[in-house]
């Protein structure tokens, strides 16, 4: 049976109706004066789930898990952990802890006492937090920077510290705000797979706050796509990417051409589209959108195929000039203005390192794709 892009692993407890969620958020409402934080927001996350909030700056995300941290309380709704109602539980009475983006480590600290701050607050006898410390450092692969001080590191390795650090009490759950937001590109993308390989070996219930995408997809078990204090979307990363809901989920994961047009035409599994860019047939499931009604088809610039003939193995063709063209390395971009005056964008991969006869700009190309490379959308 065909998926909707590849599976990261085979976890998927949302899909259990027996499954009970590890977290719950019920109907949960935050207010800030007049400002509505979060509104009326209901989402499960199951035990063990490596699971991602992602959305704009200002839309609820971070809010919502400072409320599972305890450092902010539900104006209404409700909200619990493994089965237990969280309110009114303060904070450091949680099996919760929060990793923030700035870190917050103890400048005047070495790495090993950064770790073992809170199995001493705890009151853990001495040589079992030793051996807790010295775990973790070996977790974290910074054995021999146990004696260094923060200042004495690199952003790396500084994250490595906090994210020791927090999971050295061995919480339930680990909050994580935008950990990755102080690193630089490459490092970023490291670490990404590192913090996968560290929940899993763990076993924890992982919950990150990004507005980067990427990161998103590339960690997550499942996204949740925020927007004005609500969700969106829910999905796995595929799912989130290849059958968005909206063009609002659409145009925020990724780069995506979005088509408007009327459906002139319906039959089960297929609606044909007419509108200022032309006239093209887009898959659906079911029966699809009414006749006469406006919708949008969405496509990702590298599912479009570029030809300098027109195509003979599909309806869906669009002519146009080239725009621009952008060499990335792995792939080429291009945008094309149509003759409707729209501009969209194709991605090429980049098999070979040479290019017979490459595409330059101002020359006449034809774009296609197939009725089922794109999603039909109607909000």
């Amino acid at each position: 049976m065909p998926s909707l892009g590849s599976i990261r692993r085979s976890f998927a407890p949302w899909s259990d109706p027996d499954a009970k969620p590890y977290i719950s958020f019920r109907n949960v409402t935050k207010r800030f004066g007049d400002f509505t934080a979060v509104d009326n927001l209901s989402l499960d996350v199951y035990e063990r789930e490596f699971f991602s909030l992602l959305g704009p700056s200002g839309c609820g995300k971070t809010t919502l898990l400072r409320m599972l941290a305890g450092f902010e309380e539900p104006t209404e709704g409700e909200l619990y952990l493994d089965g237990q109602p969280l309110k009114g539980v303060p904070p450091h009475k949680r099996p919760v802890n929060m990793m923030f983006q700035s870190y917050a480590l103890f400048p005047h600290m070495s790495v090993a006492d950064n770790i073992a701050f809170g199995l001493k607050q705890d009151g853990m006898e001495k040589s079992a937090r030793d051996e807790r410390v010295a775990q973790m450092l070996k977790l974290v692969k910074l054995e021999e920077f146990a004696k260094r001080k923060p200042h004495q590191l690199s952003g790396g390795q500084r994250q490595r510290v906090a994210l020791a650090r927090a999971v050295a009490k061995r919480p339930k759950l680990l909050i994580l705000d935008e950990p990755l937001g102080a690193l630089d590109k490459k490092l970023r993308e490291e670490t990404q797979f590192e913090l996968m390989d560290l929940q899993q070996e763990l076993g924890l219930t992982f919950m990150i706050v990004t507005h980067d995408q990427e990161e998103a997809m590339t960690m997550s078990d499942r996204i949740a796509v925020m927007d004005k204090g609500i969700i969106a979307q829910t999905g796995t990363p595929a799912e989130i990417y290849e059958a968005p809901n909206s063009r609002y989920v659409a145009d925020f994961i990724g780069s995506v051409n979005v088509l408007e047009g009327q459906v002139v035409a319906s039959d089960d599994g297929h609606v044909t589209i007419e509108g200022r860019d032309g006239r093209f047939t887009g898959a659906v499931r079911g029966q699809g959108p009414a006749q006469g009604k406006t919708v949008w088809f969405a496509i990702r610039p590298e599912k479009m195929r570029v030809s300098r003939e027109k195509p003979t193995d599909t309806e869906n063709a669009v002519q146009g000039e080239v725009w621009d063209v952008a060499y990335l390395g792995d792939m080429t971009i291009i945008n094309v203005r149509l003759d409707s005056g729209s501009v969209v964008q194709a991605a090429m991969i980049n098999h070979s390192r040479l290019v017979d006869d490459p595409i330059g700009y101002e020359e006449r190309i034809w774009l296609s794709f197939s009725a089922d490379a794109g999603v039909v959308l109607d909000r």
